[in-house]
């Protein structure tokens, strides 16, 4: 007997399978435009917006599955393309790729241009995409260096001393005053329109003839330009002193500058890192202190000696520590020692603000004040202190009382004018002729606000600084 499907039976099979190959190419071909959809390499760069003479960035390539097979950058600038960095098979999954960019090399010129990432991988499709860049990226090439003028600066110079350079930057985001290797920051001063800024520079007590000071700008491409600052150096002669050490004196201070100090150690082995290693620390730390400034003066005139006080040290001694008749280490006292009565009250040199108060290894209990561009005050070896950070303080405003904390036997202030962390002589500071000659004359000369409090300018510039005011007796 023979079975009869029925027509419409055969028309619904087939029908349905149809509908079934249907579902399969659609599912499959979908299947497929998602996985050709899947970005086979994604790259990232921290994108520059400008391109100058020599431009180095790192760029980052990764494929989504398999590895790396192609990884390159392009500049491409009034329709021409130029390959600046490449690599192929194998790379990996993920490539960190190194790229200089030598503009004129290159043959690029100032203007528009746009920065492409090209990569592929190894990973079998069965279509592959469209060759195109993964990322395009705007930028403008610029070979013009920032303009830099020096408009004045302090003529005469000395060893301990400082200088004011005023100067214009045109469009530098970044800006170095050095003396040496050193660099001190500057800051927009005068009207906005002037575009000036102004450096206050320490020239250290050890500065040698031949140093260079400069200013340096650089702009976001990376372009330079250098200028000199013009200055006259004239010599200053340092002092020299013997110390002696007693037991007395060790027996007092070691234990309270180096209580952890181990029971093997002699000491004189414990006076000598605090005299080294602890100084070193001192001079780190006004370093950092001095980085924290005002972006403008704060003080006006003169800074002022306090009244009835003495000079025992001056500034940049070179001291030979002695003990039991041998040489055991030779240092420099970068300040003054001024002295008067026991627990003197101790007045701000001029109006600024605190920046620092504390114990500071050497220096016992210490209040720094800052009056802004750089200039900062140092009174040490404190008994007590008045004042906190952040305080406002006023000319002669009382920072506290004379001790003997820190390396000091005998009641006194160790005074010290720092220039961004940098001691220099307090006899320049506490001289209204000097400010007026050194400051004020080069911002008049730039046709920039002087310091208020000063008075006039002479005519004629003064060639020699103030000498340092004789010792009378030692204070260590």
């Amino acid at each position: 007997m023979i079975a009869v499907v029925p027509q419409r039976s055969r028309t619904k099979s087939w029908l349905l399978l149809v509908l079934l190959l249907l579902f399969v190419v659609v599912g499959g071909v979908s299947y497929l435009g998602w996985r050709q959809s899947v970005p086979p390499v994604r790259a990232t760069l921290q994108a520059p917006r400008f391109l100058g003479h020599t431009t180095s960035l790192p760029v980052a390539f990764e494929a989504a599955r398999g590895n790396v097979k192609r990884a390159e950058v392009r500049v491409v600038q009034a329709g021409r393309s130029v390959t600046v960095a490449r690599a192929e098979t194998p790379l990996g999954a993920r490539v960190q790729l190194p790229v200089t960019i030598e503009s004129t090399a290159l043959g690029l010129k100032e203007g528009a241009a746009t920065l492409e990432l090209w990569g592929s991988d190894d990973f079998w499709r069965p279509l592959r995409p469209h060759d195109r860049a993964i990322v395009s990226h705007p930028v403008t090439v610029d070979l013009t260096p920032p303009r830099l003028e020096v408009l004045a600066s302090t003529r005469y110079v000395s060893p301990g001393g400082a200088v004011l350079v005023a100067f214009k930057a045109g469009d530098a985001s970044h800006v170095d005053v050095t003396v040496g290797r050193r660099a001190f920051p500057s800051f927009a001063y005068g009207p906005a329109d002037r575009g000036a800024r102004v450096a206050l520079i320490a020239l250290p007590y050890d500065y040698t003839s031949g140093t260079p000071l400069g200013v340096t700008a650089r702009d976001e491409a990376g372009n330079t330009a250098s200028r000199s600052v013009p200055t006259e150096l004239k010599p200053r002669a340092f002092p020299h002193d013997t110390i002696k050490l007693s037991e007395a004196f060790l027996q007092a201070k070691v234990p309270e500058l180096l209580p952890q100090r181990p029971p093997t150690q002699s000491l004189i082995e414990g006076f000598l890192v605090i005299n080294r290693d602890q100084r070193k620390q001192a001079e780190e730390e006004k370093i950092k202190i001095g980085a924290k400034t005002a972006d403008k003066p704060l003080w006006s005139g003169p800074f002022v000696q306090p009244r009835n006080t003495k000079v025992f040290s001056n500034f940049a001694e070179a001291r030979t520590y002695v003990y039991e008749g041998q040489t055991v280490d030779t240092q420099v006292h970068v300040g003054f020692d001024l002295a008067s009565t026991k627990h003197s009250p101790v007045p701000a040199a001029n109006s600024g603000q605190v920046a620092f108060t504390g114990a500071l290894t050497i220096y016992g209990n210490t209040v720094i004040v800052d009056h802004g561009l750089g200039l900062q005050t140092l009174y040490a070896h404190l008994s007590s202190i008045d004042v906190k950070p952040g305080d406002t303080v006023e000319k002669g405003h009382v920072l506290g009382r004379s001790g003997t904390t820190g390396l000091a036997v005998g009641d006194h202030v160790h005074f010290e004018v720092l220039v961004s962390g940098v001691s220099v002589t307090p006899v320049e500071w506490w001289d209204g002729k000097w400010i007026r000659d050194r400051v004020n004359k080069p911002l008049k000369e730039a046709g920039l606000p002087e310091i208020a409090g000063v008075g006039e300018v002479p005519d004629e510039p003064v060639a020699r600084p103030a000498a340092a005011p004789r010792p009378t007796r030692r204070r260590r």
